[in-house]
């Protein structure tokens, strides 16, 4: 026998899950579409801060502890915190979006697209942040990190 429900919730999963993604592929092109350059610049620009830092306090590379390392919820949330700013920006622009385009509000998609141009960027970007300063460090500058940038001989 044939349940007509399994049709009707699939129907309507299917037409929420292509309305979320036929939303999120409308915003760039929308008003406030500049975010989708700023965002992710500004996380990255953030990343590559603490990549500094990381390297000065000569600590794993970011990504890489985040998936191996036993502090990798302590490492996470200094992550998230450290680009707080950014994604309550990103999360205010797209309510602003939402707003004034679609009318309405859409927590899940606000989160999907804060994280998406906020967060991945910093996380993808702090760990190689790292190591260009590691090597940088190491081929130009001679003992320790007080002494001007010179090359080394």
């Amino acid at each position: 026998m044939y349940d007509l429900t399994d049709t009707v919730i699939t129907s309507d999963l299917y037409e929420i899950v292509a309305r979320f993604w036929d939303e999120l592929s409308a915003r760039p092109a929308g008003p406030l579409g500049f975010r989708f350059i700023i965002q992710p610049v500004m996380g990255s620009l953030l990343a590559i801060r603490d990549g500094y830092r990381d390297a000065i306090d000569r600590r794993t590379p970011y990504f890489w502890a985040v998936l191996t390392r036993a502090k990798r919820r302590e490492r996470l949330a200094e992550g998230i915190r450290n680009v707080t700013r950014v994604l309550i920006f990103a999360c205010v622009g797209d309510a602003v979006y939402q707003l004034i385009e679609l009318k309405s509000f859409r927590p899940l998609q606000m989160l999907v697209i804060a994280f998406v141009l906020a967060f991945v960027p910093y996380l993808l970007v702090r760990g190689p942040a790292n190591r260009a300063v590691c090597w940088f460090r190491s081929h130009y500058i001679q003992g320790n990190r007080d002494q001007p940038l010179t090359k080394a001989e």
